[in-house]
């Protein structure tokens, strides 16, 4: 949803939308019930992003330290893509 005053997203859209796309990452790598615990932190204070991601799953078939890398960046990916969309 833009603001009032630009046709830039929200704040709001922007944590939300990047949130929502790290966790589609860590979702398609493991089923829900196998996820012990995570963590996606999204801040956009004056233009810019941070992410940062956690992630407690077991490391059998896919490492979840690059899951987490991947959601992260996946994040930052989508956020670009709504600014490029305004």
């Amino acid at each position: 949803m833009p603001t009032e005053d630009t046709d830039e997203p929200s704040d709001e859209t922007v944590v939300q939308t990047a949130a929502e796309a790290a966790e589609g990452v860590i979702f398609a790598q493991y089923k829900q019930s196998d996820v012990r615990d995570f963590d996606v932190t999204v801040t956009f204070e004056d233009g810019v992003l941070d992410v940062d991601v956690y992630l407690n799953a077991p490391d059998d078939e896919v490492d979840p330290e690059r899951v987490a890398d991947e959601a992260a960046r996946t994040a930052q990916q989508a956020v670009d893509e709504l600014f490029e969309e305004s």
